[in-house]
């Protein structure tokens, strides 16, 4: 694996993004790996608990800019399979996982990075990080779950801000409306995630797991038909004249003007 790595400490086994040279931007390759990661974490019976962390100064800065570049290219089946097989399998793959997950958040967790954070059990972080659904300012949406976990989790006023104006909520009001579960110094976020992993390891397995199965099962439409519906509208919103608008105004640091097409 070249975009993460793997790491164990007891019972917990660590995802951790390890592109910190890129701000742990994601590409299909390190969604695919992450995929790998979770199924081998979750397979092996002597991991109780898993953390998804990363590298260096930002949890994920959003998704990788020559991906969503290689984007503007492909036809709407491409994308859907980009989608769903790398994107989406990641977050499913969290967020159905048996066992317990946690969220270690420094610096930005932007798009794809909030996506991922928001499908963890917990969300631990770190004084400084921020999350934000910016997606509507490249003139697409959120395809990940956002839009049906972020009301749940937050209320719809709020999800709303986030999604439709894109706007960044920082740690301390993360933690005021319920979007974070704990908030750290940021030297103490590894040793406070691996105390609160150890903590979730010790508890029954079976009952967590029913528990967790029926957390989900209580709050659900279902989140399986909320990414069923959001694969072909996210498709299309990928081949739209104001994707690549978007795309082009965030290179050029310049606000976008988008046209509707």
């Amino acid at each position: 694996m070249d975009d993460i790595r793997i790491e164990r400490s007891g019972a917990v086994g660590l995802v951790i993004m390890a592109r910190a040279e890129a701000n742990n931007s994601s590409r299909p390759q390190t969604l695919r790996e992450i995929c790998e990661a979770v199924d081998e974490l979750t397979a092996d019976e002597t991991i109780r608990a898993i953390i998804l962390a990363a590298d260096g100064k930002h949890f994920s800065a959003g998704a990788d800019f020559a991906f969503l570049d290689d984007l503007t290219r492909m036809d709407t089946a491409a994308i859907r399979h980009q989608v769903y097989t790398h994107f989406q399998g990641a977050a499913r793959r969290l967020y159905h996982c048996p066992k317990p997950t946690i969220a270690l958040v420094q610096g930005a967790a932007v798009t794809v990075g909030c996506e991922l954070a928001l499908a963890c059990d917990f969300r631990i972080v770190a004084d400084g990080a921020f999350f934000q659904e910016s997606w509507v300012k490249l003139g697409i949406m959120p395809p990940l779950g956002g839009t049906y976990l972020l009301p749940r989790l937050i209320g719809m006023t709020r999800a709303a801000d986030m999604c439709l104006r894109g706007r960044a909520v920082k740690a301390e009001e993360a933690l005021a409306i319920g979007l974070a579960t704990e908030l750290v110094a940021p030297d103490a976020l590894r040793s406070r995630g691996l105390e609160l992993a150890d903590e979730l390891a010790r508890a029954a397995p079976l009952a967590y797991s029913a528990i967790k199965t029926a957390l989900r099962r209580g709050g659900e439409t279902s989140m399986d038909a909320e990414w069923s519906a959001n694969l072909p509208q996210q498709a299309l919103l990928l081949t739209s004249a104001d994707f690549r608008e978007g795309l082009a105004a965030v290179r050029d640091r310049r606000p976008p003007e988008f046209g509707g097409t």
